[in-house]
């Protein structure tokens, strides 16, 4: 398999539709359902639109703010918008949340390169909790199988194809590091990127605009870009979803891990956490002196992957 907190300036432009046509290309064909007299369809490179339900949803979807300006009535509103839209399209009965960060908590990751067998139920686990495009593969986590002495997974086989483990290999898994000196947040023109107070790097997909300059940015890989629109099985779609977490994506957009949002607001382990064999991920909340992650940091030997940078990664790797 292929494998901070600061508040960004308020923005006044609109994000894109849901249906993720052009700005361009949905005015256009609003002008021309308005001179054909028709105002339950639009064209023009949209697609027509199945319904006048629909048809106001993603109106209403188009002109909506940027997350962080919004009400807590207006993001209600939004996520149920989504929900109605969910089950136009899918016939599903998929439930988005908007869960606000939890108080006094700054999530913390811990990674054992000595327990790790590079079995990848981890990515595995990652791809159906967060609805991952089965077509083109895309995996948040990228598991290395490293020659020992290695300590740079950039030295290490990211695409291996055989049993594992392997006799005197050792695995070590990058994932996005939730970098509290994020150039990720850095580098976006729309300001869609940014860090929630409990830590967590998140991004408003309907804001994105696909430039792909937080790919760039971004040292540790920790980013996916949709080339096409991404195909999951209707059977094997998560239905528990959060705003900016796992929520259906489309095709121009980025996206990334989020600590599995979804579910750590839920007092929840990350799927990657709760799939994991062997116990070599670790958890928790770094302002919690009684967390497991404290323990790590406290007792083994950990260190991060470039350093040197300063961007302050949430992630550690230890031995035991």
């Amino acid at each position: 398999m292929d494998h901070g907190k600061k508040k960004n300036a308020p923005l006044k432009k609109a994000g894109p539709l849901e249906n993720k046509c052009t700005r361009r290309s949905f005015l256009k064909g609003v002008s021309i359902a308005a001179a054909a007299g028709s105002a339950g369809l639009v064209t023009g490179g949209c697609g027509s639109v199945a319904s006048s339900e629909e048809a106001k949803l993603k109106w209403d979807e188009f002109f909506k703010k940027n997350y962080r300006l919004m009400t807590q009535e207006e993001k209600d509103a939004t996520v149920a918008r989504l929900e109605k839209l969910a089950k136009l399209r899918y016939g599903l009965d998929v439930q988005v949340s908007n869960q606000e960060p939890l108080d006094n908590v700054l999530y913390g990751y811990a990674f054992n390169i000595t327990r790790c067998k590079g079995y990848m139920d981890c990515v595995e686990a990652c791809v159906q909790e967060n609805n991952l495009d089965r077509q083109s593969k895309t995996q948040y986590i990228r598991i290395f199988e490293m020659d020992s002495g290695q300590l740079d997974p950039t030295s290490g086989d990211g695409k291996y194809f055989h049993e594992v483990p392997v006799e005197d290999k050792f695995y070590m898994g990058v994932q996005c590091f939730h970098c509290e000196n994020a150039p990720c947040i850095k580098a976006c023109p729309t300001k869609a990127t940014w860090q929630e107070p409990d830590g967590i790097v998140v991004v408003d997909y309907d804001w994105c605009i696909g430039c792909r300059y937080c790919m760039a940015a971004c040292p540790y890989w920790g980013r996916r870009f949709n080339w096409g629109d991404p195909v999951v099985p209707k059977e094997e779609i998560n239905t528990k979803q959060h705003y900016l977490g796992n929520r259906m994506r489309w095709k121009g957009v980025m996206e990334k891990c989020t600590f599995c949002v979804q579910r750590t607001r839920q007092g929840k382990l990350p799927a990657c956490v709760d799939a994991c064999p062997t116990g070599s991920r670790v958890f928790g909340n770094l302002l919690d002196p009684d967390s497991e992650i404290r323990f790590v940091l406290k007792n083994k030997k950990v260190f991060r992957f470039k350093e040197e940078l300063n961007t302050d990664p949430k992630f550690w790797y230890f031995m035991d």
